[in-house]
Formats: C-alpha cells, sequence, structure tokens
C-alpha cells in the first residue's frame, strides 16, 4: 500500500491528542484518526471503530471525538 492519499498527496502530519496519543512510550490512535484513515488494519488497534466478528465495537473513550 503506498504512503499516500487519494489524488497521490502525501498524507498529513499527526496531530498528538487528535490522532494518537503515547502511552508507556507507544502511540495509540484515536478513533477519530481511525475513522479518517478509512480503513481496518486488523492489528488490533485499541480504538478501532471497525467491528470485526471476532470483537464486539469499541465504546468511545474520552478524547475520542
Amino acid at each position: 500500500m503506498p504512503n499516500t492519499e487519494p489524488g497521490g498527496n502525501p498524507p498529513a502530519a499527526l496531530v498528538e491528542g487528535r490522532d494518537y496519543y503515547l502511552e508507556d512510550g507507544l502511540w495509540v490512535f484515536t478513533a477519530d484518526y481511525l475513522r479518517r484513515r478509512g480503513f481496518c488494519c486488523d492489528g488490533g488497534c485499541r480504538h478501532c471503530p471497525y467491528p470485526t466478528v471476532d470483537r464486539p465495537p469499541p465504546a468511545d473513550l474520552p478524547g475520542d471525538s
């Protein structure tokens, strides 16, 4: 998968607090960012907005606006 957005543009810079936050040195992507990304990577993301057969949809958490 190429590292570009539709139209061939480079991806926008990620913004801490809006797109991700750091927890114990790891990046945790927000549900808002994952929705804007537009697909599930099947990586088990904590705030994944795309339900699968194996897990229920995530509960909305503070900061997932």
